[in-house]
């Protein structure tokens, strides 16, 4: 990703024009990974999101919290201690390092005042948040660094504070163009100028050097041994463009998209992919940020939550697979018991012409027209007659086991869809709420024990997520098969429209027409939030099916949210999140 120090040059001056002076009204850490700081002043309040996630980490400011967790952690009682009430005084970054220093006037426990210092330090998965207090100590930090960890640079309480270890490049900030071509010059010859360029400034990340090159030699490629004196020129040039726009912090927030999904982002607009990408510019960096991670960050704190859950769907789910393809081996064997009966009647037919001891018989298939030779095996020790029966039994066996297996099978077919659902509303479960919703549902259905003695305290009932549609009907999705039974079977009038996703997991919709016939639009975007609602949310002309609510009922015995339809109609259409955030409402 480009959050590189010219990217957090940007954001720097972004937060300071935005937050400079303001308080620190509440403090949050939803994660062992992320602090949220609420900044207050007269203008407003903002939040701003430090994350240290290995794959995203960042500072920018955010539109809402994280869901956070019950009990505080330790670190977040200490930061509120030391932070609640000081007042953001400055934002400092070395050069062009992707650190960013903030400075805080704060009141110690005597109620003197202190200058303390958060130091955001974005680098991957060396990123961290470390706390400072007046005479540069740590006071602690997101992540402890000792001496078997490092033997750099040791990040713990009582240890002066000291900048992550400087890489031998030139900032561009403070030397010029002619200096940095010096510096190019002296790698390989053979080595690409993009990766010389990356090689040579701090704070450009590979996409910038690559739009540098790019735009120095109009798309082809360029290397050191190949720069002519005129490319060299063109090179100083863009660098000094380059260095102006991050000086003046003047570049624009763009995010490259693939196929309607985004992939990089840059504060330049980014050429060199041709028409392979779409730049989409934001109001913001912050905007930007926040669009580029917050449905990646959601999925990530969801899962590391639901593990457990996953565990133990996905075991489940395993046996279940297991147990249905053995019964199934099992099943293809039953379908030979003619051959069992065949061989009983062939051998009552000819017991006078079968020899005693005899371990096989050959006999004619009279059942035939060409009556061929049929051998059949024999046990010695057993009569002709007890053969025959012997057959007829292994016979009756077979018919009774092959009943016995397509129920057992489709039972089984049955629980994997049904678990299939479960997988389903896991991957959309948006809070630690909606987790708890679907433990309880395992519970109730017996894939959770739930020890002796221990009374199971009733999550508190989420509500289904709300829309309208564009000629202002509501429509009510349901997050998990509890809620999905809820809405379609006691809360939706029988003439509400139902929607479902035809033979594919997902949520139950219901169209409120309150009696009135419903548009085609409606229609179609009911089915697109059914379609986007469910497991085919990645795939294109998802067939729908949609009926009315009377026409929809529930087996007896059936599990949550399973229920069979009727006089349905069915339209297909493609899961878009720009319909689903159109019609959602606040």
């Amino acid at each position: 990703m480009a959050l590189d120090g010219a990217f957090l040059h940007h954001l720097k001056h972004e937060i300071e024009e935005t937050a400079l002076g303001t308080r620190v009204d509440k403090l949050y850490q939803p994660n062992r990974n992320e602090i949220v700081l609420i900044l207050r002043s007269r203008e407003g309040i903002w939040k701003l999101l430090l994350s240290t996630r290995a794959n995203s980490a960042r500072i920018h400011f955010i539109s809402s919290i994280p869901e956070n967790p019950k009990v505080p952690p330790m670190l977040c009682m200490l930061l509120r201690k030391r932070l609640i009430g000081a007042r953001l005084v400055g934002i400092r970054q070395p050069g062009l390092e992707r650190v960013l220093l903030l400075d805080f006037d704060a009141i110690d426990e005597l109620g003197d005042s202190v200058r303390l210092t958060l130091a955001a330090e974005i680098m991957g998965r060396y990123s961290n948040l470390i706390l400072i207090d007046e005479n540069g100590k740590v006071i602690d930090a997101l992540k402890r660094v000792n001496a078997e960890m490092s033997s750099e640079r040791l990040v713990l309480p009582g240890i002066t504070y000291q900048l992550p270890p400087p890489q031998a490049k030139l900032c561009l900030l403070d030397f010029s163009p002619e200096e940095i071509i010096q510096k190019v010059e002296s790698l390989p010859a053979d080595m690409e100028l993009s990766k010389a360029l990356l090689k040579s400034v701090q704070g450009l990340s590979p996409i910038v050097c690559r739009e540098l090159q790019f735009q120095i030699g109009g798309g082809q490629e360029l290397f050191n041994h190949t720069l002519s004196n005129k490319m060299k020129e063109r090179t100083v040039f863009f660098l000094g463009q380059l260095k102006e726009t991050v000086l003046h912090c003047s570049g624009t927030p763009y995010m490259i998209s693939n196929n309607e999904k985004p992939f990089d982002f840059s504060f330049l607009p980014i050429h060199q992919y041709g028409t392979q990408a779409v730049l989409d510019q934001k109001e913001n960096f912050s905007e930007l940020l926040d669009d580029f991670y917050g449905e990646r960050d959601r999925v990530e704190r969801m899962r590391i939550k639901s593990r457990d859950l996953l565990h133990i769907l996905s075991t489940s789910s395993d046996r279940l697979s297991r147990k249905i393809n053995t019964q199934r081996g099992e099943l293809e064997q039953c379908a030979k018991r003619d051959g069992l009966r065949l061989c009983g009647d062939l051998l009552s037919a000819n017991l006078y012409r079968i020899e005693k001891g005899a371990s096989s018989v050959q006999l004619e298939n009279f059942y035939e027209e060409a009556m061929p030779m049929k051998t059949i095996s024999l046990n010695p020790a057993l009569t002709a007659n007890q053969n025959a029966q012997k057959y007829y039994k292994e016979y009756r066996k077979a018919h009774t086991a092959e009943q016995v297996l397509t129920v057992q099978i489709h039972e089984a077919e049955q629980e994997l869809h049904y678990l299939d659902t479960v997988f389903d509303e896991l991957s959309r479960a948006e809070l630690e709420r909606d987790l708890n919703e679907i433990r309880t549902e395992l519970m109730e259905q017996g894939y959770i024990r739930i020890p002796k003695g221990t009374k199971q305290k009733q999550p508190k009932e989420s509500i289904p997520w709300k829309f309208m549609t564009s000629d202002g009907h509501s429509v009510l999705v349901g997050r998990n098969n509890h809620q999905n039974d809820l809405l379609t079977l006691k809360k939706a009038h029988k003439n509400d429209l139902w929607f479902h996703t035809q033979k594919v997991p997902g949520s139950h919709v219901i169209l409120e027409t309150s009696g009135e016939a419903s548009s085609e639009t409606a229609i179609l975007e009911c089915a697109s939030l059914a379609a986007f609602y469910s497991h085919a949310k990645d795939s294109a002309q998802v067939p729908v099916d949609y009926t009315l609510v009377r026409y929809v009922s529930k087996p007896q015995g059936a599990k949550p949210g399973m229920v069979i339809y009727r006089e349905q109609k069915t339209i297909y259409c493609t899961p878009d999140p720009k319909i689903v955030k159109r019609l959602k409402k606040s």
